[in-house]
């Protein structure tokens, strides 16, 4: 069978144009892959339309919005990952209006459909107090405790996203002053954030521990399981967990879950209540946009209005007079002008 125009464009979009030329991580590929693996069953499950047949031609703005309001009510999927969907449409139907011309008017008819407006999503971070509790229970008079307690320290230290810190290779570790880490985030982009000596420490420790200061061992992972494989995503989270588990145990009122996203959160709202410039906390952090950065100012302006409030005292009583019964009141208004 001759492959369709559709089939051809999309090998090409995810198989060169993103991962070559725009050098996309892999994570965004894998999220753009869904969203199309996701399109293609719906197109064969709920409108009966044979894969192998799928063309440009059988896919319109009605047909896509059909497969994002399913993505929302029938997959029950949040707003927000509705408009990364339909935002990965959207990058590929730009890339096609300029290989395909002729079907410029259905593209952009395709390009018009609009993003829905989701509700803004609370900044969650844990407090100074919090992360004390958090990084007493890793045993470090063991060496899987040594590992975790260096692990959480250098997730928090370096604001990293999850994915930056279990790509990290020693290579990337200057232990040197200035401390630094050189951190690989989106669109392999290379950022270098300074650390703490208290992070230093633990990670000249942990690499003499692991032997990992040897010549040969540049370019191993940092942080590893015990099959000397780099840890996952999944494993990051799984280490943070068992820690919050056992704090919950010592602390009852302690957090039940912490993603861990939510160290990336806390160093941002941690350097933004230290009075550090918000275009010093995006280069921090890897934000392309200072409006990424700025959700930090908007929660933390939240929580300063709503500690006001809490802290505000009554000046005025509620049980005020009836000013009508006011008999020098009224006389003295009446004689007012």
């Amino acid at each position: 069978m001759k492959p369709t125009d559709f089939a051809k464009y999309l090998s090409n979009y995810l198989g060169i144009y993103l991962p070559k030329q725009k050098n996309l991580s892999k994570n965004t590929l894998k999220s753009y892959r869904d969203t199309f693996k996701l399109f293609l069953l719906f197109c064969r499950d709920k409108k009966q339309l044979s894969i192998e047949e799928i063309s440009f031609k059988k896919i319109d703005s009605k047909l896509i919005n059909e497969y994002l309001n399913w993505i929302e009510k029938e997959r029950n999927c949040c707003i927000a990952t509705r408009n990364v969907r339909l935002a990965a449409i959207h990058s590929f139907y730009r890339y096609v209006q300029i290989e395909i011309p002729e079907n410029l008017f259905c593209n952009q008819k395709i390009l018009s459909i609009p993003f829905k407006k989701a509700p803004n999503s609370i900044v969650d971070y844990l407090t100074v107090e919090e992360l004390k509790v958090l990084f007493n229970q890793p045993d470090i008079h063991t060496k899987k405790g040594r590992r975790d307690l260096t692990l959480l320290s250098t997730l928090y230290d370096t604001g990293a996203r999850v994915q930056e810190i279990i790509d990290l290779k020693v290579v990337d570790l200057r232990i040197n002053k200035p401390a630094t880490i050189s951190l690989t985030g989106k669109g392999m982009k290379t950022r270098h954030v300074p650390i703490t000596e208290n992070t230093k420490q633990l990670l000249i420790r942990y690499l003499e521990e692991q032997y990992l200061l040897a010549n040969n061992k540049e370019y191993f992972s940092v942080f590893f399981n015990k099959q000397k494989k780099k840890l996952s995503r999944a494993g990051v989270a799984y280490i943070i967990n068992k820690y919050v588990a056992m704090a919950k145990l010592k602390h009852p009122l302690f957090r039940e879950k912490i993603n861990p996203h939510m160290m990336r959160h806390s160093k941002a709202m941690h350097l933004l209540q230290a009075g550090i410039n918000l275009i010093y906390i995006r280069d921090f952090l890897g934000h392309s946009k200072l409006t990424t950065t700025e959700i930090y100012a908007r929660a933390n302006i939240e929580m300063q209005r709503e500690a006001l409030e809490k802290a505000y005292p009554e000046l005025l009583k509620t049980d005020l007079p009836d000013w009508n019964n006011d008999e020098s009141l009224l006389n003295w208004l009446s004689e007012f002008n």
